[in-house]
């Protein structure tokens, strides 16, 4: 238990107000969600004296941390004199009001500060900090004599905040965290440093930072997803991790899905985003057998394959791979395509409705002799276009790489025209049409692959987007009379193969399915 807290998990959130009754208004909306603790950042508050710190510091409702950083004064600020020696004066006032955590940065954070400043705590706690930026990605090494000097001052708890441009940089921060011997508040700053929050509880993160109200702030988790959606609280060092491997990773819904039905089960597992820009090097940084089972998106589908040591026969047909299990008893990446599967069975169930609402019956797939449409050569469309051939369909390819489509095309012994001319392509109605491209994806929700009048030659049309759930392509489709599918349906297939994958067969489906036909 830290310092009171009813938890050894902490969840704080900094705020950066100009005014005092800003301050307090997120403070409680930090409350709200679900933080326990808030850093607040008195270089952001405009004040003419130090007597209205003194009445924020009575009035707050949330147990705090007072930071003053020396080197950044405030852009407003009316309260005149040397900012260095203002910020002195701050933190020596929460310590004397017992303010329960005191941030010092390292470069003020002489003896004979130190001293005075422990001279004047009953029950605070002091933290030095230091921020490590620029130059060479951090190593162990480096940060582990960082916090040797940190610990040096004397401080009651060190932070290192820390920028890394690679995903890979944030391997140094878990090492860190395990090895080190004085609590340790770690922070990873960037869109690549997310999960130095969501995964270093496991590795003995005691504090966690959180953004409010929603705002994104790159390398930081909403408040509210700590507690709901991740429910860091629950993880300890033998959690597996999992996760997205993509860029871009934002728009996954996959956190939403696997993380609840983790707890369903029972199994001890938590599903991240992974922002992924080498996934060759990703896989080789993160090689423990911690690191359990990845599903992978765009664009790293078939760069993936050759990460695998081994590779499930439909995948290595199709080329592309969207989820990899690290096998426990020899940590070997093992490659499967759960897209496949999840695509065509979605189509034929909708298929074989609308042949039951019509009183046509069919032996076999009711894909097959079809001419099954494809845009888009990349990973899921590959394993589209096999699937596809599988159950007897006719496949044509359109892609804004023609070379692309083409190569795709001889695979699966169909054709491919440049993506200029899908509009005008009618040879015969009752086609198939399966988008597995990212047009129409969020934000660009305006854009669609086939205009409204070609759609007439379509007896059905699949879109792989799910963000938004009812793309404009299926808008149109479904008022041309087309039978439409959404990517929600292939999301909630391909994730319950996934599932069963991670966790070497369960299934929960209806939980499942509920939480996506609910929330997404």
């Amino acid at each position: 238990m830290i310092m009171g807290f009813k938890s050894d998990m902490v969840v704080y959130t900094t705020l950066e107000c100009e005014t005092q009754e800003e301050m307090l208004g997120c403070m409680k909306l930090a409350k709200e969600e679900g933080a326990d603790l808030v850093e607040l950042c008195i270089n952001s508050l405009s004040f003419s004296h130090i007597s209205q710190v003194e009445n924020l510091l009575r009035t707050r409702t949330l147990p705090s941390i007072v930071c003053c950083r020396p080197n950044a004064p405030p852009a407003v600020s009316g309260n005149g004199g040397d900012w260095k020696t203002t910020c002195l004066q701050v933190l020596k006032l929460a310590l004397r009001l017992d303010v329960e955590f005191v941030e010092v940065a390292l470069e003020v954070a002489s003896d004979a500060v130190m001293a005075e400043l422990m001279s004047l705590r009953l029950n605070s706690k002091i933290i030095v900090s230091s921020h490590v930026n620029g130059g060479e990605p951090p190593t162990a090494e480096k940060l582990g004599n960082l916090i040797i000097n940190l610990q040096a001052t004397g401080a009651d708890i060190v932070k290192l905040v820390i920028d890394v441009s690679y995903i890979t940089d944030v391997a140094p921060v878990f090492q860190t965290l395990t090895h080190c011997q004085v609590p340790l508040i770690a922070r990873a700053v960037g869109d690549r440093g997310l999960i130095s929050q969501l995964l270093g509880p496991k590795y003995g993160a005691f504090f966690v930072c959180g953004s409010l109200n929603g705002k994104s702030i790159p390398g930081l988790p909403c408040l509210s997803s700590i507690k709901e959606v991740y429910q860091l609280e629950n993880m300890n060092a033998d959690t597996r991790v999992f996760g997205v491997v993509s860029n871009p990773v934002g728009h996954s819904k996959g956190p939403l899905l696997h993380n609840p039905a983790f707890r369903h089960t029972g199994y001890n597992g938590i599903y991240v985003p992974l922002l992924v820009d080498n996934i060759n090097e990703f896989f080789r940084v993160y090689s423990s057998n911690d690191f359990a089972g990845f599903s992978v998106g765009i664009p790293h589908k078939e760069a993936a394959v050759g990460c695998c040591d081994e590779v499930d026969p439909l995948a290595k047909s199709i080329g592309a791979v969207n989820t990899i299990i690290r096998r426990p008893s020899d940590g070997k990446l093992i490659g499967y395509n759960t897209d496949c599967e999840a695509c065509l069975t979605a189509i034929e169930d909708t298929l074989r409705e609308r042949q039951t609402t019509n009183d046509i019956a069919s032996e076999g797939s009711p894909i097959a002799g079809k001419l099954f449409v494809l845009v888009g050569a990349g990973g899921a469309g590959r394993a589209m276009a096999f699937g596809a051939k599988s159950r007897g369909a006719r496949v044509v390819i359109f892609n804004r790489n023609y070379e692309r489509a083409k190569a795709l095309a001889i695979a699966v012994s169909g054709e491919a025209f440049p993506f200029e001319c899908i509009n005008e392509f009618s040879p015969e109605t009752g086609m198939i049409l399966a988008n597995s491209s990212a047009i129409g994806m969020q934000p660009r929700i305006d854009q669609t692959p086939v205009c409204k009048e070609a759609l007439k030659s379509y007896d059905l049309v699949f879109d792989a987007v799910y963000t938004p759930r009812n793309t404009r392509l299926l808008q149109e489709a479904a008022e041309v009379g087309a039978a439409v599918v959404s990517g929600v349906e292939m999301f909630i297939r391909q994730a319950l193969g996934q599932f069963k994958l991670f966790t070497d067969g369960l299934a929960p489906e209806d939980f499942m399915r509920k939480i996506v036909l609910e929330q997404f």
